[in-house]
């Protein structure tokens, strides 16, 4: 048993450290939700009695919590009257289209993304799935014995194994095979929980999933590599320690084109106000910074964009960042000159709004 445990501990960290690398954008409560439609067949596993084969049909509506965890809500339609063996009761007498139906909750596990990095580009993943449900036969007025050895209601439980394939350029399309089994929990006296192959049904499912489009803009979770950003993040602080002062002077050659002769240039006359990649909204550091600059004072400010992206996406990217510095100081009683967008400015200018304070 120790033995066991310490192995599970080693799997444990292995699997912690593949993923600690990477993290994944913050996902909406309605995000990573998925439809599906599946069908299939199934029969008796005791195999006594395993053809005629039952038909079955359903609909899946899931959700991802993460790339490794997930649930979903699951009815099946079974057209056949193959039951499960339990006692007498090997086949119904249905006079219904639909012989029964099983309404389950299930639990998801990806087995890929959970061993391997999750890569949203990926085809091919294997997981399982398991989760409780509901049965109801219909039609069989005989169904019903004496000390409850049958009825038309049963609790189940189901377990199975998924190999799915990711179609699209999106992959927001999943074509999916299960072998699962479906066992009746209740199918001895006084409905006493019990697992048990003489009461279950082996079968096979095909189905075929839409992933719905997530507040990312993809259809799956959005990833981003903490040790790639680490790395850049590092790189650009290397080069700030080892020429702090040619790496500014070159930030200021780029994005101040004018200054008063009057006045002279230097680093206290400037506020460097910093963003995310394709946006323009002011974080608390930013404020803060700006807060610095004092009221009354004049104001220059030059907004600029990092090269990835078009041009014209760059420049008004840029007149966004330098109108909403404006606006900020503005509103703190700042007088603002001018506010313009510069768009893209060499290498170093890079995603940046530049407050030059007269």
């Amino acid at each position: 048993m120790k033995k066991f445990l310490i192995a599970l501990s080693v799997l444990a960290m292995g699997i912690t450290s593949a993923q600690a690398q990477i993290a994944y954008e913050k996902a909406k409560p309605f995000d990573n939700v998925y439809l599906g439609i599946e069908g299939g067949v199934m029969g008796p596993m005791n195999f006594k009695h395993f053809t005629p084969l039952n038909a079955a049909a359903g609909l899946k509506l899931g959700k991802n919590f993460s790339p490794v965890w997930g649930a979903n809500l699951e009815g099946l339609a079974f057209f056949g009257d193959n039951r499960w063996q339990t006692g007498s009761l090997g086949f119904s007498h249905s006079h219904t289209v639909v012989r029964a139906i099983n309404l389950g909750l299930n639990g998801t596990l990806n087995f890929t993304n959970l061993f391997c990095e999750y890569n949203p580009d990926r085809r091919f993943e294997v997981g399982a799935e398991a989760g409780i449900g509901y049965w109801i036969t219909y039609g069989d007025k005989h169904i019903i014995q004496t000390q409850n050895y049958g009825d038309d209601t049963e609790l189940t439980a189901k377990t199975g194994l998924t190999f799915a394939y990711n179609l699209g350029e999106n992959r927001a399309w999943q074509l999916y095979a299960e072998p699962a089994i479906i066992w009746n929990l209740t199918h001895g006296p006084g409905d006493a929980i019990q697992f048990g192959k003489q009461a279950a049904q082996l079968g096979l499912f095909v189905g075929l999933n839409y992933k719905f489009k997530t507040s990312n803009g993809t259809h799956n979770f959005k990833v981003w590599n903490v040790g790639e950003l680490n790395d850049e993040i590092n790189s650009l602080r290397d080069q700030l320690n080892a020429k702090p002062k040619e790496v500014v002077k070159e930030v200021v050659k780029e994005v101040v084109k004018e200054v008063p002769a009057q006045q002279t240039l230097c680093i206290d006359n400037l506020v460097f106000v910093t963003f995310a990649q394709g946006k323009y909204n002011l974080t608390n550091e930013a404020k803060k910074a700006l807060d610095d600059v004092k009221e009354g004072r004049h104001v220059q400010i030059v907004g600029t964009a990092s090269p990835e992206g078009p041009k014209d996406l760059n420049q008004r990217l840029s007149q966004n960042r330098a109108d909403v510095v404006a606006k900020y100081l503005q509103s703190r009683g700042v007088i603002v000159d001018e506010a313009k967008g510069a768009g893209v400015q060499g290498v170093t200018s890079n995603r940046l709004a530049v407050v030059y304070v007269k």
